[in-house]
């Protein structure tokens, strides 16, 4: 049996999780893959910290003591950020080492420059943990789905995002309330920006769309805006509307080029990513052979996510095997122009509060058929104040119309107040 030698730069909750996943089912793996893989050697901050998941391993704050060591095989860089990962994977692959990693930071800004170094070196790259945790989404774009033509990706890829947003609809409570919750669960972290401001999403979108269209997507192409203006009211109006609002990631490939963007939406509650709830994860491809489909799970975790890292270990130690390294890179031959947000096409959610008095909501609807827009669903609610609710539902019409008719909203005299715009995206699925 052909040994294996692991080393892992870093050794927090992925890789912590990915030994003891490699432990746990040494049987398994060893059989499936007719090799007995160890991990050799683990690059930690601090070498005297007690780690009694770590057995067996030996511990070291030298990097250069994995990326130059001849026996390890296989380098798996769990310790996220830019640099000195970049430098380290690169440093592995010269070295002539494959590598895994779950950098998606990287992946998103850099991963054209890695992949050509794996092309380069003849070694594997795989990245399966950088995007929705234990869901095995890069394989299936990577491999399974290389049949089909994507024409779009429609995603949950942010579990604190998605557990904010499911208490704020099943529990009727705040923004602020439910991300302190989400800090004291672990499920935020301390600066929650990349998160609840959509970053985190772009940057796993970004990988998602280079691979689905075959064209390089970095998180620098990708609108992102996050969910902290969302407000129990609009969760509300929502439900009266049939939809329920999540934080989307969304690709689309269309005849003008590519369309990324990561925000809230209003989705029907008749789609299936409207049920997705709390941390999970959910991704919604459709392919031109292979029509709909969905993929759910754990989208973060140290065993979810060491599950993709192991599974991209067994690959490697099988291309390795059958001395089919550095097959499987970079696959972005086209070369498709970014959409710019002007041309972005879905319908609109706007809740705004006016003067409850004649020729308001004509002089309303006036400014959006100038800029081409009709409504779908209107629903007012008079206040006491002489003043009066109302949440409006577009057509499907292009943000620069919709960028028009706000500003026109935005110099009348009878308004008092837009509260939020929000995108709605059916989809197929009409409300």
């Amino acid at each position: 049996m052909k040994k294996i030698v692991i080393g892992l730069l870093g050794f927090g909750t992925v890789g912590s999780g990915t030994a003891a996943i490699l432990e746990n089912n040494r049987y398994d793996i060893s059989t499936r893959t007719n090799a007995d893989i160890t991990i050799k050697k683990a690059l930690v901050h601090d070498i005297h910290k007690p780690r009694p998941d770590c057995r067996g391993i030996i511990l070291t704050d030298d990097p250069r003591e994995i990326t130059d060591d001849p026996e390890i095989d296989i380098v798996v860089e769990v310790m996220g950020g830019i640099e000195p990962a970049r430098t380290l994977i690169l440093t592995a692959m010269a070295n002539g080492k494959n590598v895994v990693t779950a950098n998606k930071d990287l992946l998103a800004q850099n991963g054209e420059e890695l992949l050509e170094a794996a092309k380069k070196n003849g070694r594997d790259l795989y990245f399966e943990a950088s995007v929705a945790g234990g869901i095995p989404i890069i394989a299936a774009l990577r491999q399974s789905l290389t049949a089909n033509r994507i024409s779009s990706l429609l995603g949950i890829i942010n579990g604190t995002t998605n557990y904010i947003l499911s208490a704020m609809t099943e529990q009727g409570r705040n923004f602020a309330d439910v991300l302190k919750e989400a800090q004291e669960l672990g499920y935020a972290e301390a600066d929650p920006v990349s998160d609840v401001e959509g970053l985190d999403a772009a940057r796993k979108l970004a990988i998602l769309s280079s691979l689905a269209f075959n064209t390089r997507v970095t998180f620098n192409d990708v609108y992102a805006e996050g969910i902290s203006n969302v407000s129990p009211e609009d969760i509300h109006y929502a439900d009266e509307l049939g939809c329920v609002i999540k934080l989307l990631a969304i690709a689309k490939n269309q005849e003008e080029g590519i369309e990324v963007r990561v925000h809230p939406a209003l989705i029907s509650k008749k789609h299936p990513l409207a049920n997705i709830s709390g941390v999970y994860n959910a991704i919604y491809v459709t392919g031109d052979a292979v029509g709909e489909t969905m993929f759910y799970g754990k989208g973060a975790g140290a065993l979810p996510t060491g599950s993709s890292v192991v599974a991209d270990i067994i690959q490697i130690v099988r291309n390795m095997s059958a001395g089919s390294e550095g097959l499987l890179n970079c696959g972005c031959y086209r070369n498709y122009p970014i959409i710019s947000t002007d041309d972005f096409t879905t319908a609109y959610y706007i809740r705004l509060k006016v003067k409850d008095e004649p020729k308001v909501f004509a002089t309303l609807a006036l400014f959006f058929a100038e800029a081409g827009i009709s409504f779908h669903s209107i629903i007012q609610k008079p206040r006491p104040d002489k003043s009066a609710e109302i949440a409006l539902v577009t057509h499907p019409c292009r943000e620069g119309q919709l960028r028009q008719a706000i500003q026109s909203l935005n110099s009348y005299s009878k308004l008092d107040k837009i509260y939020n715009v929000i995108r709605l995206e059916t989809n197929g699925i009409s409300i």
